[in-house]
């Protein structure tokens, strides 16, 4: 008993092999079948266990019933056909006590439950095997979205707990299933120049501390542990730029039928290391410039001197290198990891919308909101002292200078790192659209039921992409100017003087 169902998919036909469905008034299926069976070697496994139930003949229906759903017709009408409710109720119940004999239980992907509901008296199976012209099934039509079915090429080991659009072992394919080669490519040099420039300013930011480590004391020291943060969030993208797809994908498997494929999970040793990396320096930062405009805070409002606050910076250490750690092991045991084959890195939240939502947006979105706000007060606090505390010109231009250089530098992080929520909240909005876009463009190739009255289509712009990733970056660069003075200059030339003493 069929239920003819429309379908936007184009199955390529293929003759019956299936010994048990030689003999039906079709002769051609089509693979996957609606079990996901990949080949019809699969499906006739699967039908070995209800072979002696056959040949007993416990129902008549039986046979049409897992013909259907092993061995589905192909027609030209491009039309997929499910079995009524019913029938598959009348093959379980004739035949549940041969079943029981020998020790046969029903599948789970069997349910009758899944199967429609025709709604009509119960014909013979026979007869409506034969009914699958449109013109004789018109009031048993019937439209339906079957979901996303991985593709054989994208399917991976169930060991290795991958995941992709909601299917367990299935992994995206690489190169990235939205752009094109040149604009991956053209992506991957951009990523790699801005990564430079960004290791430089984040390097020199660094030396300059080391040169004179007494300089750079509270409330301004957190600027350095900033700077080693994004030193190594760019050194990260670095690695990414020379490693290419290597680590960030899968290789493919011509012989298992197996495309290349996002790597997932901790089983790269290669990709965790470069998810570790980049993951807790980029929080390390973000916390590091909260606990900066902490130390602002404690400066301006309750008037701690420099001794004062470095009394707390144990306290800080543990906050700004402990929480990015939970955070990092957490995702870890989640298995969370994700390669990232525009960029060449790993990295989370790039496939997963629930991930990206809580691993990402929330720790950003708190950290702004908290920096912002004691930003805020400081600010407010120091003019007020400039305001009502009468003091001499020279120091008057000192406190100004410094209300303006905190300024400037939290304008300089602010900018970016807002335009990379923006950006993520964009993407977590439109991921659904464009992962339903992917599937309607390449279900006729991977033959897979293509996507049911898809109300939006839409796909991601590269520069969205490229805007995040030079955010992400750029973020970095603005602890370069709190040390670009003249002081700075003279540092590095009698640094640099000395050592050729020396030589």
């Amino acid at each position: 008993a069929f239920l003819c169902l429309s379908s936007h998919s184009a199955f390529a036909c293929e003759p019956i092999a299936l010994r048990m469905c030689q003999d039906l008034p079709y002769n051609t299926t089509f693979m996957p079948n609606l079990l996901n069976h990949y080949d019809q070697q699969t499906a006739a496994l699967a039908m070995e266990p209800f072979h002696p139930m056959v040949n007993l003949q416990c129902s008549p229906d039986l046979r049409p019933f897992l013909c259907a759903l092993h061995a589905p017709v192909c027609t030209e009408y491009g039309r997929v056909s499910l079995p009524c409710r019913s029938l598959c109720l009348q093959a379980q119940h004739d035949c549940q006590k041969l079943m029981d004999m020998f020790g046969v239980a029903w599948p789970e992907e069997m349910d009758c439950n899944r199967f429609p509901d025709c709604h009509e008296s119960y014909p013979r199976a026979v007869d409506l095997i034969a009914s699958t012209e449109p013109t004789d099934q018109s009031s048993l039509t019937v439209q339906r979205d079957y979901g996303f079915w991985c593709p054989r090429e994208l399917k991976m080991e169930p060991e290795l707990s991958y995941s992709f659009l909601g299917v367990r072992d299935c992994s995206p394919p690489c190169p990235n299933m939205y752009f094109r080669h040149d604009e991956l490519n053209f992506a991957r040099y951009f990523i790699g120049v801005v990564s430079i420039v960004c290791l430089s300013a984040t390097l020199f930011t660094f030396l300059t501390f080391l040169i004179d480590v007494t300089r750079f004391r509270y409330p301004e020291r957190p600027i350095i542990f900033y700077a080693v943060c994004y030193m190594m969030v760019s050194l990260v993208f670095f690695l990414g730029f020379l490693l290419g797809d290597r680590v960030a994908c899968n290789a493919a498997s011509p012989g298992q039928y197996r495309a290349s494929t996002v790597t997932q999970g901790s089983h790269n040793k290669a990709c965790t290391l470069l998810f570790m990396g980049l993951y807790f320096f980029t929080m390390a930062g973000s916390v590091w410039w909260v606990i900066l405009t902490i130390t602002w805070f404690l400066a301006a409002v309750p008037k701690w001197g420099s001794e004062a606050i470095e009394k707390k910076a144990l306290l800080f250490h543990a906050s700004a290198w402990g929480v990015p750690g939970a955070l990092t092991v957490t995702l870890l045991a989640m298995n969370k990891i994700e390669g990232d084959n525009v960029s060449g890195v790993c990295f989370v939240g790039l496939y997963d919308v629930a991930a990206l939502r809580w691993f990402l947006l929330a720790p950003l979105c708190l950290d702004v909101l908290v920096g912002v706000v004691l930003l805020l007060a400081g600010i407010v606090a120091l003019n007020r002292v400039r305001m009502e505390i009468p003091l001499e010109k020279e120091n008057q231009d000192k406190l100004v200078k410094f209300m303006i250089r905190i300024g400037v530098f939290s304008v300089l992080y602010l900018v970016p790192l807002l335009v990379v929520i923006g950006c993520y909240f964009y993407e977590q909005s439109y991921r659904s659209v464009w992962e339903t876009t992917w599937v309607q463009e390449r279900c006729r190739e991977y033959h897979i039921p293509c996507p049911y009255q898809v109300e939006q289509t839409s796909r991601p712009d590269l520069v969205l992409f490229l805007m995040k990733y030079l955010m992400v970056l750029v973020v970095g660069i603005p602890s370069v100017f709190w040390v670009g003075s003249k002081k700075t200059c003279f540092e590095w030339a009698s640094f640099l003087h000395g050592r050729r003493r020396k030589e």
